[in-house]
């Protein structure tokens, strides 16, 4: 089995896998905070995680999106307990991989602070201190490398100086990393030109600069470090066209042409959108718009932009990554 790093160069698409905590709803574990499943549910997790890889996955994230001391700090974990679960994670995923006798790359997934921090506020009344910040980001990913992941993934940032910080400390570790923001559509009040944003601001380019300018790691260039970079997620509930798989296409045209602006090459484009627009049904539960033959029919069209580790976010399942699947081995 290849290294994930030279897996990376090969032009085949790498599948992701798709939603994690609604897979962990539909089993029944409901939790404060699902990470801790890690512990109290460990087959549950597992199953997930083959369900992801007998539908054709050939990567899969840890259950560890909100697995920082900052977030399991709230649920009553501390320190020492809270590295333990984020180490369950990866043998919970590596005991699926075994299981499935298919090779598998294991990603630990890295999600972003509970709310504002410090860089993006400008102090600490209203935003978390970034040496808090750092210091979780430090501790998640000294245990995922414990553990033995294939790569990062610094997913679903909203602030491009946290992915920064984060990007900052993974690297120590020698492992790939790739990082994703999520975006809403937005548009030039004078122009009419649709530029992404996350809730902070941060488009495309901004990530880039957060990357390349030092702020957040002593001055050294951060962006040699990073493997890919892309999208996920994204949470629009009023615009189909920049909902889901047209969100995921628009949003990697838009970092390819801030890539090429500043001559960088070499990068793999990450994007796994949610399942369309969220709604309520009759029943009062969540359901997203783009079934998975709706997501794979826009297949191609993400491929043309050049994305290359594809997979899906809120509202996706193994069926979803299933339909992927048949498209790219056709």
């Amino acid at each position: 089995m290849k290294t994930f790093s030279e897996r990376l160069q090969d032009d085949a698409p790498i599948l992701y896998d798709g939603g994690f905590g609604s897979q962990l709803f539909s089993r029944g574990v409901e939790l404060t905070n699902s990470t801790m499943a890690n512990e109290s549910h460990p087959e549950a997790v597992t199953d997930i995680h083959l369900a992801y890889i007998a539908s054709g996955s050939e990567a899969i994230g840890t259950n560890t999106f909100v697995a920082s001391a900052l977030h399991l700090d709230m649920a009553g974990k501390e320190g020492e307990e809270a590295d333990e679960i984020a180490r369950q994670a990866v043998r919970n995923a590596r005991v699926a991989v075994e299981q499935s006798e298919k090779s598998v790359y294991v990603g630990g997934s890295m999600g972003p602070s509970p709310g504002a921090i410090e860089a993006d506020a400008g102090d600490t009344t209203f935003g978390i201190p970034n040496e808090k910040v750092r210091d979780a980001h430090r501790r998640l990913s000294s245990a995922l490398a414990d553990e033995g992941v294939d790569f990062y993934m610094v997913e679903t940032q909203f602030s491009a100086n946290e992915a920064a910080i984060a990007v900052d400390e993974a690297r120590k570790f020698g492992v790939p990393i790739l990082v994703s923001m999520t975006y809403k559509c937005t548009k030039d009040r004078k122009t009419g030109e649709v530029i992404y944003k996350t809730d902070w601001g941060h488009s495309p380019t901004s990530l880039l600069d957060a990357l390349a300018g030092g702020e957040h790691s002593e001055g050294e260039n951060l962006l040699p470090y990073v493997h890919g970079m892309g999208l996920n997620c994204g949470a629009e509930t009023r615009d189909d066209d920049h909902t889901g798989m047209p969100y995921a296409i628009e949003g990697t045209g838009q970092l390819t042409r801030s890539l090429a602006e500043r001559d960088l090459t070499g990068k793999t484009m990450v994007a796994y959108p949610n399942a369309g627009m969220p709604k309520l049904d009759k029943q009062m539960e969540t359901v997203y718009s783009q079934s998975p033959e709706d997501m794979a029919g826009y297949l191609p069209d993400l491929l043309a932009t050049g994305a290359r580790f594809i997979g899906g976010c809120c509202g996706t399942g193994p069926e979803h990554i299933a339909a992927f699947r048949t498209v790219l081995d056709s």
